[in-house]
């Protein structure tokens, strides 16, 4: 074999190679977790006119969600360490497709958890994701879920406590939109968050802390 024809056919090979490196590490946050749910749909096709949760991992390691909310149909979309921005990212991919009866929504303590997002800039985020959903699927209900006390975030309270008003408020002057206020449920008897709802890293919840949102979110759901 010539050796021009070797080098050119090295060069093709690691021409190659550099383009699937570069379009690995351009990939978006958490690209793989969304091909992961399509990938699974494909083969498992999901429960029709279903309750979308989509979020960050208070859901995604919610997981007995379904048992939870036996009798409603209940599709868990949450992905882990998401933010708003990423929720807003991927509404066309994991939300919208479903043409869902409703749409519960728990993301933001992530954003507000980078230091450098305040409440006004997590209200403007979330109404983005709202807006867009709205766009897409008009009149169906939307639900926020507060954004919780956890023990390890207790710096940014003032400001996740500042995000849930502001949202709520937002949430009030619109149609079919609900606001789960999981907030005060979630503090002991000094009114700081309660350690006992939640597993040793004092982020994610336990059973105890899932219990408290099974209830809180039960009387919006949507039969």
């Amino acid at each position: 074999m010539p050796k021009h024809f070797l080098s050119l056919l090295f060069l093709i090979v690691i021409g190659s190679f550099t383009v699937s490196v570069i379009a690995q590490n351009n990939k978006p946050p958490f690209f793989d977790q969304i091909t992961a749910f399509k990938r699974n749909d494909s083969i498992r096709p999901p429960v029709k006119d279903p309750i979308v949760f989509v979020g960050s991992s208070s859901f995604a390691m919610w997981r007995n969600m379904n048992d939870m909310f036996k009798g409603y149909p209940v599709l868990n979309r949450g992905f882990g360490g998401s933010t708003l921005v990423d929720v807003q990212r991927y509404l066309n991919d994991i939300v919208i497709p479903y043409r869902p009866k409703q749409v519960i929504i728990y993301a933001g303590e992530n954003d507000i958890a980078s230091g450098n997002v305040d409440a006004t800039l997590v209200t403007e985020r979330f109404k983005t994701v709202f807006h867009q959903i709205r766009q897409k699927l008009p009149g169906v209900p939307i639900v926020f879920i507060a954004m919780k006390p956890s023990p390890s975030r207790e710096k940014f309270l003032p400001i996740i406590m500042q995000g849930n008003r502001m949202i709520n408020n937002f949430l009030y002057q619109q149609k079919n939109a609900g606001f789960v206020d999981i907030y005060p449920k979630m503090l002991d008897a000094s009114g700081k968050p309660n350690q006992e709802l939640f597993l040793e890293d004092n982020l994610h919840m336990n059973e105890k802390g899932y219990e408290i949102w099974r209830a809180a979110i039960l009387p919006y759901l949507l039969k």
